[in-house]
């Protein structure tokens, strides 16, 4: 894939405010080591800073806008954090928030890693699939691709599946990193969106989308072809299938299309079940009865049985990445904060900003979450259960 469709704006300095995005009044910064400003008592509703930890020691000055995509992942062995970051580093942050181990992949990373067991299966941004372990960062094998590995790791019958920004899925053996098969996909000859589709496997299928615009069922086994759709239609620009697709307890199959928004799909067949027609849509979350979307400049909530629109929360010239949910909340990485918004009522409830935004989706252990801002600062924040609805 080539550059990613996005409305980045010059950082020249420290951002020195944020406010909530829904009319509400301004939301203080607090705590915050990137600022350079006193801190305050944060909104205890909401969350507390337990520890922070700045990473990358050697930030460029006014650096053109700094960005984190790789996601923070937990070990519960160890108990440690591990973070890619854009030096080429990987780092283990223990409880106490100092770093355990380091390791150099030589390249930055454009996803975050996956914990099974004590083993952390990293996509190096070197295009080398890692396995470390989890509580030393020793090297248990590593399986080079030649390719830019883009999306989390997933674990799958033995096997561990990744995607690469150049629309091919590689799958190796989790116990020594052996070759098993890849699937590959031509790339339009147009521009294509900036990220990739990470596999989601349900009932020994792995189903991915490509930049050419198609869904494809996998058989995990052997990477066969089960069924492939076309979700763009014809063009040669910004067909792309980036989101990972979402299945529902219902069998229901979610994914977007860049160019034609939201599609419902069963899961056997690849047969269209509804398709909500917006387009730039990257991310996509389903809990329940409820699909959560995001992408250039809106948060949209879907009825998955029917895919009627909820509610829809604008963002202006902003660019929305992965959402999670964490203690009744919403939270939504953008390129300035991170917002946590009412999963209900789609109103926004405050908008985070530790320095320069936050881009990599964070993780989530019970009431810890755990947080990479644009600056390379790991954050673990301990959420409070808080009320649903407006509060104003």
């Amino acid at each position: 894939m080539t550059m990613r469709l996005a409305r980045w704006k010059r950082w020249v300095g420290m951002v020195a405010g944020v406010g909530l995005l829904a009319g509400c009044a301004t939301a203080p910064l607090y705590g915050n080591p990137e600022l350079p400003a006193a801190p305050r008592q944060p909104p205890v509703d909401f969350f507390q800073v337990n520890w922070w930890t700045g990473l990358v020691d050697k930030v460029p000055l006014l650096e053109y806008s700094p960005r984190e995509p790789a996601s923070p992942v937990y070990d519960p062995e160890s108990r440690n954090v591990i973070v890619q970051t854009r030096d080429g580093y990987v780092r283990a942050v223990g409880p106490d928030a100092k770093v355990s181990w380091t390791f150099r992949t030589g390249a930055r990373a454009l996803a975050g890693g996956l914990v099974s067991e004590g083993v952390v299966y990293l996509p190096g941004g070197d295009g080398v699939l890692y396995a470390l372990d989890g509580r030393t960062g020793a090297v248990k094998w590593k399986y080079a691709t030649s390719e830019s590995l883009a999306t989390v790791p997933v674990l799958a019958d033995g096997l561990v599946l990744v995607a690469t920004d150049t629309d091919t899925v590689f799958a190796v053996k989790a116990t020594d990193g052996t070759w098993v098969w890849q699937y590959r996909r031509d790339p339009p000859s147009g521009f294509t969106i900036r990220g990739a589709s990470a596999p989601k496997v349900d009932q020994d299928t792995a189903y991915v989308g490509f930049s050419d615009g198609f869904l494809v069922a996998l058989k995990v086994e052997d990477g066969g072809v089960v069924w492939e759709k076309s979700l763009s239609g014809a063009g040669t620009e910004f067909l792309d299938v980036d989101t990972t697709p979402a299945i529902d307890s219902a069998g229901r199959l979610y994914v977007a299309s860049y160019k034609n928004g939201l599609y419902a799909l069963e899961a056997d067949t690849g047969a269209v079940i509804w398709n909500a027609s917006v387009g730039g849509l990257t991310s996509l979350l389903s809990r329940g009865e409820v699909v959560f979307a995001t992408g250039d400049g809106r948060l949209d909530a879907y009825l998955g049985e029917t895919g009627k629109l909820i509610w829809s929360l604008p963002l202006k010239d902003k660019t929305a990445f992965a959402p999670v949910l964490a203690r009744g909340m919403l939270l939504v990485p953008n390129e300035r904060a991170l917002l946590f918004v009412d999963p209900t009522t789609g109103k926004s409830r405050l908008a985070w900003n530790p320095g320069v935004g936050i881009s990599a989706p964070p993780f989530v252990v019970g009431s810890r979450v755990y947080v990479l801002s644009n600056n390379a600062y790991l954050y673990a924040l301990d959420m409070n259960d808080v009320k649903k609805g407006p509060r104003w």
